[in-house]
């Protein structure tokens, strides 16, 4: 058996197996693997956090155990974990010296597709995460593109939006988000900067993203999708400054406005029903400008 190929070896064993035998052999094998032995993956873009959540996996794998082993792939000498980050940080925290494990050989594209497509769909996802991930994912898939050939649709968004039930154009929009800077992106996950605006920011320079953060905690405010459109448009034609940012900023928001209601009963004595609202509003601001005109006449005495 030494001098045969490791697959041809275990299709060979596998003819003198019964049925039930050949499913166990095919099985994922579980091993305890020690935790100091596993490294996290490389640059993952998910953030494993000490909270209640986290809490609520420590009780359960006190109580129950690892229920769900843990992905890892083999790594030089050592494993780099591709699902179960969260796992096993609540198991070094636990104290515990191994953690149940399936071992399987990936390519680093493989492993990258393998480690998003396991927490992409989890709940409470950051937008920063899924910006990171989908570009991970997006750069592994045109990377198999060129070393396994033609891949059709793997050139493109069109199979991670099928895979993840979003629009390409979404997906876009979520990688654009991995070309602000950190403390912008932080605002973005803290849910002080609103998603399409952050997008159209991707678009400032490094120094422009810089300036725009130092006039926005200057101003404690921050763009709306049409102040981001206009900072967009202004970074293009290289006209976009400090001085031009705050005074876009310092632009009341539509929805900042404060409207002024008339209910049309309030009204009906005095206009009558035949008049329309346009009627109305000139009959009112023509009446307001001669008021105007007559306090600035009585002060000129």
């Amino acid at each position: 058996f030494e001098k045969i190929d490791l697959g041809l070896k275990e299709a060979y064993e596998e003819l003198f197996m019964n049925d039930e035998e050949r499913i166990i052999n095919r099985s994922p094998r579980v091993l305890d693997i020690e935790i100091s032995q596993i490294d996290d993956f490389e640059n993952h873009p998910f953030k494993v956090k000490d909270d209640e959540d986290m809490e609520k996996l420590m009780e359960s794998i006190a109580t129950y155990g690892v229920l769900t082993p843990v992905i890892i792939r083999e790594k030089g000498d050592r494993y780099e974990m591709v699902s179960g980050h969260r796992r096993k940080h609540a198991c070094e925290r636990l104290g515990m010296e191994t953690i149940p494990a399936v071992v399987k050989e990936l390519t680093r594209e493989e492993a990258i597709i393998a480690m998003t497509d396991s927490n992409i769909q989890r709940e409470n996802i950051l937008p920063s995460e899924k910006a990171w991930a989908y570009k991970m994912k997006m750069d592994a898939i045109k990377h198999q593109g060129k070393t396994l050939g033609p891949v059709g649709l793997k050139w493109s968004a069109t199979k991670i939006s099928a895979e993840n039930n979003e629009s390409e154009t979404q997906i876009k929009r979520y990688i654009r988000l991995t070309e602000l800077i950190p403390e912008l992106s932080q605002k973005v996950d803290e849910g002080k900067i609103a998603f399409r605006p952050a997008v159209e920011l991707s678009y400032l320079t490094e120094k422009e993203q810089y300036e725009l953060l130092e006039v926005m905690e200057r101003e404690d405010c921050t763009p709306s999708l049409a102040q981001s459109i206009k900072f967009k448009e202004l970074s293009r034609n290289g006209k976009l400054d400090k001085t031009i940012l705050s005074k876009i900023l310092s632009e009341l928001k539509a929805n900042q406005i404060e409207k002024i209601i008339f209910k049309r009963n309030e009204l009906e004595k005095y206009f009558p029903e035949t008049v329309t609202v346009l009627d109305i509003k000139t009959k009112m601001m023509s009446l307001l400008e001669q008021d105007r005109k007559r306090k600035q006449n009585r002060d000129a005495r």
